[in-house]
């Protein structure tokens, strides 16, 4: 088998699995005041320190969350009720995970001014002019899950704070934690969300930062866990499993990257000599690259490949097969965007994969082209 689709989920490592079994057999609810309960805080607490280290923050600014959506989803609605009373603004990049991007299509459905920047080369001067007086919120990820495109984030921030110190600034980091360093000081997010299962934790679990003294009302009440910011009993395996897999990957961020730029390298040399397209810009992630076989739908190129165990994706895996309206925002023509194939690596993935895949590929143009004769 070969999995070119780590941008939708990742294999759990072994650490991370091991991790949540022995919280299955210390299963103590850890609220509860006895041993047991003792026990499952404190892998709670362990796992929040290493999130926290790994992005440079304090523990205290770490919330476990079901999923990236989750995280999302608390940040963008809990500024919007907090700031948007009065300022009913909101500045987003045009490419947003859905899980963004949905939050802020509802709130211009009650009222909200949503201005909408597209990734451009001028990108940080359009969304920093476009931040006035009545702005509360703006949103921009970091990395492009289906380019792998970076967007500017530092930069819009920054600025954005300098002048309007009280807008509240949210980033989806999910497609560039532990792939890039990443600090949180650095973004001058008030927000920052994290997914477990894209940095091979298990599905389910997710990270909110919220910066010290920034306070944003939370989506779920009931029993105050995670101080008040998440109510519900906390998932202790997958809380467990997500910090053995974070303590085990900030090891060797650059070494990774490095490898996997080489990956990004040959599978972008091998689409150029098979006149095959390329979508993602220079500079992106090689973690996700989105290549376009023109004149074959992406549906039936997926078949062709799951027949020979080679498992892609043809954009977002939220989107499930539906167009995202994202590869136009970065210059992708329709007739191109249905031919789309996103292929996102990880650092167990090989040279010998990728020629394979390619291989495949060629194989796929003969067959569909004998086929349609």
């Amino acid at each position: 088998m070969i999995y070119f689709d780590n941008a939708a989920t990742t294999a759990p490592c072994a650490a991370a699995v091991k991790a949540a079994e022995s919280m299955f057999e210390n299963y103590g609810n850890p609220s509860s005041l006895h041993r047991l309960g003792l026990t499952a805080s404190q892998a709670v607490s362990s796992a929040r320190k290493i999130v926290a280290r790994s992005i440079a923050a304090d523990e205290s600014e770490i919330f476990f969350t079901s999923g990236a959506t989750e995280s999302n989803n608390t940040a963008i609605f809990g500024a919007a009720k907090s700031i948007g009373r009065h300022k009913k603004k909101i500045v987003t990049s045009a490419v947003e995970h859905p899980s963004a991007a949905k939050c802020c299509d509802l709130l211009a459905d009650n009222g909200f001014e949503v201005v909408r920047i597209p990734p451009a080369e001028d990108m940080a001067r359009q969304f920093i002019s476009a931040v006035d007086n009545d702005t509360c919120l703006c949103v921009c990820m970091l990395c492009n899950n289906e380019t792998g495109a970076f967007l500017p984030v530092s930069d819009i921030f920054r600025a954005v704070k300098k002048k309007y110190p009280r807008v509240h600034t949210h980033c989806d980091a999910v497609q560039a934690y532990l792939k890039i360093p990443l600090r949180a000081d650095r973004l001058f997010a008030d927000t920052i969300s994290l997914s477990g299962h894209k940095v091979h934790a298990l599905k389910g679990i997710g990270v909110l930062y919220a910066k010290k003294g920034v306070h944003i009302p939370p989506l779920l009440y009931g029993g105050g866990q995670e101080k008040g910011m998440r109510s519900g009993t906390e998932s202790v395996p997958l809380i467990a499993a997500m910090g053995a897999a974070v303590e085990q990957l900030c090891t060797d961020i650059d070494d990774r990257y490095r490898r996997v730029g080489g990956l990004s390298e040959h599978l972008r040399s091998r689409c150029l000599a098979e006149g095959i397209t390329l979508n993602s810009p220079d500079g992106a992630s090689p973690y996700v690259n989105s290549i376009a076989l023109a004149g074959y739908r992406s549906e039936v190129l997926l078949h062709f490949l799951e027949s020979r165990e080679i498992f892609v994706s043809s954009g977002s895996a939220c989107s499930k097969g539906k167009k995202s309206g994202v590869l136009a925002q970065f210059g992708v023509p329709d007739t191109l965007a249905d031919s789309t194939l996103r292929i996102s690596f990880c650092a167990d993935n090989t040279i010998t994969e990728i020629d394979e895949f390619i291989d495949a590929l060629k194989a796929a143009k003969q067959e569909l082209l004998s086929a349609a004769k």
